[in-house]
């Protein structure tokens, strides 16, 4: 029987990697260096490719969510948790030693190209947030790793702050995604995550390379008790990782205070009032419908939805259902509902926030309920569509229903569609529970200075 031209490909490519060193997740020395290199850092002779995984088996470590970098990621945290070093003292340690690099070969590697390929031959940005997630985590666990109670540890992503897009990434060029721990506070890090992509094979890496930029925040819990427990503290050393420590400790302090304070009086008037002013269109919705404004569409009337059981191949090293893949299938739900809205291909601009409130177990029935809570449609060139995705774990024999986690997203449309005539609705709240969330974003992003 002839082969197809499939497999005839599958096995020239093959054939092209047989004997080759992995390549792509780069271990780096722990020597201090700038935070980001204008080069690519050699590789080690040792190191992961992204795209390894798909072309040989590789051991079944329990717990292992399975993605051709997800397997690379955890690959490489067996190795360091098998062989651990260190004592029980906590110590320092310098950005420089957590520091990881993970290279996609998309221009030469077909097989990993088509995994993160759409259908509009464009990025699967969920697919790489899910990545993103993988990769703080090894972060995590290897910021930890030197510590001698490393094993005992649970690293579970607490939150994350913001995921922003700073120009379209091309799902036909080589990438990397390289991040390291930025803060470090008594049980809590913050690391610094980029999404590296140069527009040509010949240029340098600057800050022009720099397509994606991400913050994670994860917690470390004691296995036994569950209760906070401390860990390695960080010790910036260049310029740059002193920047983003400063920086890191400011959001500390900021998420901290608005916990502490509450809002003023006059601030809760100033909102009652706010209240009132979106809530006043939503009537005319509810009791004149014939009168409504024909621009604008009641926020209930964009609710989506989906659910899944939670699947053991879906669990992470702990037995929990792996972060990443939870922000996947919430980027995923948000789209779909912006690409119903908007009517047209919607374009990622930003993860506002990620909240991981309960964890998610194997076996948890979960929904995913997404809707757009407000659009800015102010500039012409670029609407915004904002989107709130909330999931809750169901349990029926209990009849009980918790949120889970609350996702952020923001989207915009092609500036060429907006000069075709569309245009993008505005969105009303028709209850006060809908109205104080639409608030209560609007507020969050104001301070964006510090995000």
């Amino acid at each position: 029987m002839r082969s197809s031209s499939a497999t005839k490909l599958l096995a020239n490519s093959l054939l092209r990697n047989r004997g080759k060193p992995d390549a792509g997740l780069w271990i780096p020395a722990s020597r201090s260096q700038k935070m980001w290199s204008s080069t690519v850092p050699p590789l080690d002779p040792n190191s992961i490719d992204a795209g390894s995984s798909l072309r040989k088996p590789i051991s079944l470590w329990p717990g292992m969510y399975h993605s051709p970098v997800t397997n690379a990621l955890w690959e490489a945290r067996r190795n360091m948790f098998e062989n651990p070093t260190g004592d029980d003292d906590l110590t320092a340690k310098s950005p420089s030693r957590s520091r990881t690099c993970i290279l996609y070969k998309f221009s030469s590697d077909l097989i990993l190209r088509e995994q993160y390929r759409n259908p509009w031959n464009e990025i699967r940005t969920g697919k790489l947030v899910e990545d993103l997630d993988a990769l703080a985590g090894t972060i995590s666990f290897k910021h930890c790793s030197g510590d001698g109670n490393a094993r005992s540890m649970i690293l579970v992503t607490a939150s994350v702050d913001r995921i922003i897009m700073k120009r379209p990434i091309r799902v036909d060029a080589d990438l990397s995604i390289v991040g390291a721990v930025t803060w470090v506070g008594r049980s809590s890090m913050e690391m610094q995550l980029q999404v590296i992509q140069t527009q040509d094979a010949n240029q340098s890496v600057d800050s022009e390379s720099v397509a994606l930029e991400a913050n994670f925040t994860f917690v470390a819990r004691d296995a036994k008790t569950g209760k906070s427990t401390p860990i390695n503290p960080v010790l910036p050393e260049t310029e740059l990782e002193k920047l983003l420590w400063k920086e890191a400790e400011e959001r500390n302090k900021l998420r901290k205070q608005k916990r502490a304070e509450g809002k003023e009086e006059h601030e809760k008037l100033k909102d009652l009032e706010r209240l009132n002013e979106l809530l006043a269109e939503g009537r005319v919705f509810l009791d004149m419908p014939a009168l409504a404004d024909r621009d604008s569409i009641l926020i209930k009337d964009t609710y989506h939805e989906n659910s899944l059981i939670c699947q053991p191949q879906q669990r992470n090293i702990h037995g929990r259902i792996f972060g990443g893949f939870l922000m996947r299938k919430a980027f995923e739900l948000a789209f779909s509902n912006a690409y119903t809205f908007a009517g047209v291909s919607p374009r990622f601009l930003e993860v506002d926030r990620v909240d991981f409130i309960k964890p998610v177990d194997v076996g948890n029935f979960l929904r995913f309920k997404s809707r757009v809570l407000y659009t800015e449609a102010n500039s012409s060139a670029e609407p915004l569509i904002n989107i709130e995705v909330v999931a809750h774990v169901t349990s029926p024999e209990l009849r009980s229903s918790e949120v889970s986690n609350r996702f952020y997203f923001t989207f915009s449309v092609r500036p060429e569609t907006m000069k075709n005539g569309l245009t993008i609705r505005n969105v009303v709240p028709a209850t006060e529970e809908e109205a104080r969330r639409v608030i209560e974003r609007m507020d969050a992003e104001r301070p964006s200075s510090l995000a």
